[in-house]
């Protein structure tokens, strides 16, 4: 029983697409035997994904947490 929303596949497709874009990477898949390209520009891209996952839920916290600790338009300057 597959338990995953099927928008949310179609959207995890969408942003595999736009970071294999981003690197320049071809989209299609080569299905032969030897694959090894497609191993690697998985990791690759895979890496990209979680990076700007990453990024972006850091910058959720932020801005959920700073006008709360520092005051509303009171971000400190780095």
């Amino acid at each position: 029983m597959d338990k995953i929303d099927p928008n949310a596949r179609v959207g995890l497709e969408e942003f595999k697409a736009e970071i294999s874009k981003e690197l320049g990477l071809d989209t299609t898949l080569d299905k032969s035997v030897d694959n090894t390209k497609n191993i690697f520009y998985a990791g690759k891209v895979g890496g990209l994904m979680t990076r700007k996952l990453v990024e972006m839920g850091e910058e959720n916290l932020i801005n959920k947490i700073s006008p709360k600790v520092l005051g509303a338009n009171k971000f400190p300057t780095i």
